[in-house]
């Protein structure tokens, strides 16, 4: 696992436990992907609800508050598979 995942997982990990109904991955591109459910992060690429994929970069600027997940997506910086509603609450939830 790099070090730039598991740095995600220790960021992400308390922020979903407990407020994550379903399931998320995370790709992040050239590095990994990340699962995220109600029990917290961890390394995986199982199949999800929603996947959200971007580069390191924009995750971190999403994560800091410094980009809006929605404008990241529709300025082609992020990209979603899966259900439009669950991509906006784990949105929600990364900005929190």
């Amino acid at each position: 696992m790099s070090a730039i995942v598991q740095e995600f997982i220790e960021i992400l990990s308390p922020k979903v436990t407990g407020t994550l109904q379903g399931s998320a991955k995370l790709i992040i591109t050239d590095e990994g992907s990340i699962m995220l459910n109600d029990t917290g992060a961890c390394i995986g690429d199982d199949t999800a609800d929603v996947t959200l994929i971007a580069s390191e970069e924009v995750f971190r600027t999403i994560l800091a508050g410094d980009q809006n997940p929605a404008m990241a997506f529709m300025t082609g910086k992020l990209k979603v598979e899966g259900s439009s509603t669950r991509a906006l609450k784990v949105s929600e939830i990364l900005t929190a």
